[in-house]
């Protein structure tokens, strides 16, 4: 394993790898879209041929991409557009009505 990725090991949270790569960002969008924009930085780098035989320093710059480009994703999108986890990708754009709901719950006499 890299000494980058060892490091990487110990971060935690989406602020903590924006900060790491020194990625400039939104607090707000990050509030929102944290487990969203990891997940996807992950996407992208698992996707990313190679990363096994690179540097360090060519490793870094090509994480901090891969994370901007993450981050960017749900600055111009939604979570629900860019499906990044399995429950949004099983919606495929459907909707549940008020009205579906309401008709399982069960009926209350009183």
């Amino acid at each position: 394993m890299s000494t980058l990725f060892q490091k990487m090991s110990s971060l935690s949270s989406a602020e903590e790898f924006l900060d790491f790569f020194e990625v400039e960002y939104e607090q707000q969008i990050v509030h929102v879209n944290r487990l969203h924009i990891l997940k996807r930085f992950n996407q992208y780098l698992r996707a990313t041929p190679g990363t096994d035989g690179m540097t360090d320093e060519a490793l870094h710059a090509t994480c901090r991409e891969l994370l901007i480009r993450a981050y960017a994703d749900f600055v111009r999108s939604t979570p629900a557009q860019e499906k990044v986890f399995k429950v949004f990708q099983d919606l495929e754009g459907k909707s549940v009505g008020l009205d579906s709901l309401r008709s399982t719950l069960p009926s209350q006499t009183i």
